[in-house]
């Protein structure tokens, strides 16, 4: 059991569930194989079988929203979880499919904050690829449901927000003045095989290459200097892209220059710039100081936040480890607390 922290309420902002129905439908898209996407059916193939420990644990957290949650939060010192709908989400379906199975996702999850309002603050599930719909269930989501955030579990069919047909979600985001938590999928058939011949199209690292491209292509394309109130969350320490902050900068100015790529235009400020300024990150399933640390120094300590991963990496001693960091108290206490309480808008 990991004592509450006096100096500070400790808020876990990347914490995933998922609906029976979803649940459901992922095991009728193998089964029915319909949907080819060998990413899906690594990841869902999986977790919906397999009867190890691991699997079993996941699969039973995912659909909890009640007294086990909080039952595990309570014995890692966990005072509140930010929630969003798993990967893929509803992105694997048709889009009317999808929507709907937002929305009573939404509800359920809505049900449960209310049921426990200081442990539970929820993000939107939406369908992008039913771009109306999808900002209809933005606005009652955030205005109805009291929801804090946006989630886009990555890549939709092979598809990212920088396309022109997600500039709605992308501008009612904005509107909303709500963050969209872009949370890791498996890559998309175009780029998985390499992953899954060595065993690490998932979280040991798929998820965050495929993650990270998303990103810098929602940079590079521009969206922020047309949105530039917008923000982004990404997980797992920034995805590896706080580290490529130097050669970020130099690479796309150097691509500019030489005209190489007719789509590659100038931007309004550098890449690290938009990451510094648009861009929040968390370190979900990243308990290690030296990591952490460097995200505080390099994108601002404003700019990093807490989370566990649960219930995929679901190790209270992690808690510990994060309390016993040897840093500022001050930025100790914006890391577990401070900054999600701002970009959650959380009394």
């Amino acid at each position: 059991m990991i004592e509450k922290n006096p100096a500070y309420r400790r808020i876990a902002t990347e914490e995933a569930f998922f609906t029976a129905d979803i649940s459901a439908g992922y095991r009728r898209l193998l089964d029915e194989g319909k949907y080819q996407d060998p990413g899906f059916r690594s990841l869902w193939g999986f977790y919906s079988s397999s009867m190890s420990a691991r699997a079993r644990f996941i699969f039973e957290g995912l659909h909890d929203l009640g007294d086990k949650r909080i039952a595990h939060m309570d014995a890692a010192g966990i005072d509140r979880q930010i929630i969003a709908l798993t990967a893929p989400g509803v992105q694997v379906f048709d889009p009317a499919t999808a929507s709907s199975l937002a929305i009573d996702a939404n509800d359920q999850l809505a049900e449960a904050c209310r049921r426990y309002p200081d442990r539970f603050t929820g993000m939107a599930a939406v369908a992008p690829h039913d771009p109306a719909n999808a900002v209809k269930e933005m606005e009652r989501a955030v205005k109805k449901l009291g929801f804090r955030a946006v989630i886009v579990n990555s890549h939709i069919q092979g598809h990212y927000l920088d396309e022109p047909q997600f500039l709605p979600v992308l501008e009612a985001a904005e509107a909303l003045d709500v963050p969209i938590y872009l949370h890791p999928n498996t890559p998309p058939p175009s780029m998985i095989q390499p992953f899954l011949e060595a065993g690490l199209d998932g979280a040991i690292y798929g998820f965050g290459v495929e993650t990270g491209l998303h990103m810098l292509r929602i940079i590079v394309a521009g969206v922020f200097d047309h949105f530039p109130k917008l923000q982004f969350i990404i997980g797992h320490t920034g995805e590896a892209l706080p580290f490529w902050l130097y050669r970020l900068d130099y690479m796309h100015a150097a691509t500019v220059r030489s005209e190489r790529y007719p789509n590659v235009k100038a931007l309004k400020h550098p890449v690290s710039h938009y990451l510094k300024n648009n861009v929040y990150v968390t370190n979900s399933g990243v308990a290690w100081q030296p990591s952490i640390e460097f995200c505080q120094k390099v994108l601002g300590v404003e700019r990093v936040m807490y989370a566990m991963d649960y219930p995929y990496q679901y190790v209270p001693e992690e808690v510990a480890i994060c309390d016993a960091m040897t840093i500022p108290a001050a930025d100790k206490q914006a890391f577990f607390e401070g900054n999600a309480r701002r970009v959650f808008k959380l009394s």
